[in-house]
């Protein structure tokens, strides 16, 4: 495929130039490139980026993880490619003491390929997370830190499991967060009643990284400080961002901005069922929920994630905060990419690396998704 006159929108900034794809990577970059026998894509305008990656989605197209249903990963799968996403990491739980066949039927499907956005593994949200920050989480799917129950979370994964998000507070956590850091996976601050000291202790152990920042955890008080600004103060720690407006207030999110840069912030969805679909009611893991405006929320008004996607939450993020379209390149692509340690090959536009790219014009409408050189939406 030979792509040309494109607005290149890289992590570092913008340019104009051709891309020549084969067999999956990108070839060349350059102006004026000419090839024989392959595709050629006039993008008039349209500005090019590297393919996002989500690292926090539960469901999307009327699909959830936790269906047990083999086609559901597919379904999330292609409704994330029409948002402007190439791979993202399947969010979910675990259910101690129950089967969890919705682990199982993933990674069934996942071995026969998928037909959208390239799966890139778990990430589990809980079980060992406060019941007082549950947030949307059943009570199923919480329990007490164990070596035992991580083992038995680790079997099932089957070497998939890439981030798992936990209450560092909780007694037995240190042993739980060893063994993860040992194993590989990124240990991530959420779902957390801890206090400002608390957070610190927890990032001096390996805990870099932090589930949508405000969310489920205790704000900000001049006599406690809470989370927040330990985080804040942690120079090595990353954070998950929903840019929907109404997760974090609009004046919240430049506050980060601000003190954070673009450079560890990672834009996610914490998309479920109702992404790509119209406004309505819904199920959440049994339990009935109302989408409006991209925002979706139990009937008690308990906000649970977002139905709005990745494009759509990239607008919102540069509407709210007026910094440039690389920006975007940085917390929706290369970021999570340099977090997941696939970043020398995904990420940004690059000679070499992975053709995960998608043309999206300058109302950040998704015009096409291109998956390792061939487009999938």
């Amino acid at each position: 495929m030979l792509i040309k006159n494109a607005r290149i929108v890289n992590p570092w900034g913008e340019t104009f130039a051709d891309v020549l794809i084969q067999n999956g990577k990108i070839k060349r970059i350059g102006k004026s490139l000419t090839a024989n026998g392959v595709e050629k894509v006039e993008l008039e305008g349209d500005m090019l980026f590297p393919g996002f990656i989500d690292i926090h989605i539960h469901g999307a197209g009327g699909a959830d993880i936790l269906d047990e249903d083999e086609e559901a990963i597919n379904i999330i799968s292609k409704t994330c490619a029409k948002h402007g996403v190439t791979g993202f990491l399947a969010t979910t739980f675990y259910k101690p003491g129950q089967e969890n066949k919705h682990l199982d039927a993933v990674l069934k499907r996942v071995s026969k390929g998928l037909d959208g956005a390239c799966f890139l593994g778990f990430h589990l949200e809980g079980p060992f997370i406060s019941r007082h920050r549950k947030g949307g989480i059943s009570d199923s799917s919480i329990c007490n830190p164990s070596l035992s129950v991580l083992s038995s979370i680790m079997d099932k994964c089957k070497g998939w499991l890439r981030i798992m998000t936990i209450a560092p507070e909780l007694e037995g956590s240190e042993e739980v967060i060893k063994l993860l850091l040992e194993k590989g996976v990124i240990v991530s601050f959420g779902h957390s009643l801890a206090d400002y000291e608390q957070t610190l202790k927890a990032i001096s152990m390996g805990v870099k990284h932090v589930t949508h920042l405000f969310n489920a955890m205790p704000s900000i008080h001049h006599r406690a400080p809470g989370p927040p600004l330990a985080i804040f103060e942690s120079k090595d720690v990353t954070v998950q961002i929903i840019s929907d407006g109404v997760h974090i207030h609009p004046s919240m999110i430049r506050f980060t901005v601000n003190i954070l840069g673009d450079d560890r912030i990672i834009l996610i969805t914490d998309g479920v069922r109702s992404t790509g679909l119209p406004d309505g009611k819904y199920v959440y893991d049994g339990t009935d929920f109302v989408s409006i405006g991209g925002t979706a929320r139990f009937i008690d008004g308990r906000l649970i994630g977002t139905s709005a996607g990745m494009n759509e939450l990239a607008r919102r993020f540069l509407e709210y905060t007026r910094l440039p379209p690389s920006s975007i390149a940085k917390i929706a692509s290369f970021n999570p990419a340099r977090l997941l340690g696939i970043h020398e090959g995904k990420g940004s536009i690059e000679e070499g690396k992975d053709a995960d790219l998608i043309v999206v014009g300058e109302d950040f409408k998704v015009r096409m998704t291109i998956l390792r050189g061939k487009i999938i939406n």
